[in-house]
């Protein structure tokens, strides 16, 4: 087929925007349609009950200013630190505008990962009830992609996708196995992004950004539950192998995002802070410094961070967190944080460990604790 010189041009031009990642799984044909599996099949009618539109649901006129209002000063994490407190007003104001842009575009590229594997889950799920679910994921990732995209258009900056995250979105992506790819999107992935959408939108002032994170909050929340109600089925009949495997996949997605020694989210960070002249040896001394200051105080089993705090006691109720993995979350979570947060040894951690919130919904939007 020869095509048209516009055409060939506008191809060019997508090759470059494009980045291909090499897949392959097996999919499956569900011919008993009958099967209904309780809980599946609950989430899918939620989930047809719940559609929205995002086009005319969000009041996209909403004037929003990307350096003030978005986040309260108050609780920017690095208030304190000296070589923050040595910049002018105008400095925290680009720099507090370059960490949204920067959580806000993380929040876009996951959602495009999670589109993928939805799309993926679809055809390797063996129930047609999953296959259901994953459909209506399929369209609720889509307009998540959507919404978020025409949002951070009003802070004229997109991030690129920070190496921790790409490293989880490609594992995922890559297996072929789709109980892994349900417990790296569904459990590991959407538990860091329904923690996250619960700490910004209970704490922005913006009215755009509450309202866009508590409709895509909801569907995250459904979206978490179809990955536990599936896997802890399934667990069980899994052999012993198979079960560590599953449990060594969550613990290396999981050990990604807060590792020191890999590329985590302080690693793009850095970019930004030298971009306003705050020092990045400087700062990460600082903050490594003060750190056993900044957790002295916090009460045990208290959710803390996205991993402690919710992925790992989403593991527990899948029935995968044996104490052999559990004793490798406790090494590096203990080495990143001390053992005031990870606890003295195993038992300690697994005892301070908090529940999975029994409604997560209403967790997420902040009704219960």
């Amino acid at each position: 087929m020869v095509l048209p010189g516009t055409a060939v041009n506008q191809l060019e031009h997508l090759d470059e925007e494009l980045e291909t990642l090499r897949t392959s799984f097996d999919t499956s044909y569900a011919w008993r349609y009958g099967n209904v599996k309780e809980g599946l099949r609950d989430l899918y009618e939620k989930a047809k009950r719940e559609q929205w539109n995002g086009t005319t649901q969000l009041k996209w006129d909403t004037d929003v200013d990307p350096e003030h209002g978005i986040l309260p000063e108050q609780l920017n994490p690095l208030n304190g630190f000296a070589p923050y407190e040595r910049l002018t007003a105008k400095e925290k104001d680009h720099l507090r505008h370059g960490q949204i842009s920067l959580q806000l575009s993380q929040f876009l590229h996951g959602e495009q990962g999670a589109l993928i594997v939805a799309s993926q889950l679809v055809g390797a799920v063996p129930w047609i009830d999953a296959k259901y679910y994953a459909g209506t994921q399929t369209m609720d990732e889509a307009r998540h992609v959507e919404v978020f995209a025409r949002y951070i258009e009003k802070l004229d900056e997109i991030r690129p996708i920070a190496p921790s995250l790409k490293g989880i979105l490609d594992t995922t992506l890559e297996t072929g196995d789709w109980m892994k790819k349900l417990v790296g999107m569904q459990i590991v992935v959407e538990g860091l992004a329904l923690y996250a959408f619960r700490e910004m939108r209970n704490t922005t002032e913006e009215p755009l950004l509450k309202e866009l994170l508590t409709y895509v909050a909801r569907d995250e929340s459904r979206h978490h539950a179809y990955g536990v109600q599936y896997i802890e089925r399934c667990v069980p009949c899994l052999s012993d192998a198979a079960r560590g495997e599953l449990e060594d996949f969550a613990l290396e997605c999981a050990r990604t995002l807060i590792d020191r020694n890999s590329q985590g989210f302080f690693t793009t960070l850095l970019q930004i802070w030298q971009e306003v002249g705050v020092d990045p040896v400087a700062m990460l001394t600082s903050l490594d410094k003060e750190r056993h200051e900044l957790v002295r105080e916090v009460p045990r089993g208290k959710r803390l961070g996205p991993v402690q705090g919710f992925v790992i006691p989403t593991l527990r109720r899948c029935g995968l967190l044996s104490e052999r993995v559990a004793s490798h979350f406790h090494g590096f979570l203990r080495e990143n944080f001390g053992s005031r947060v990870a606890g003295e040894n195993v038992d300690e951690f697994l005892r301070i460990l908090p529940d999975l919130p029994a409604d997560t919904a209403r967790w997420v939007m902040g009704e219960i604790q």
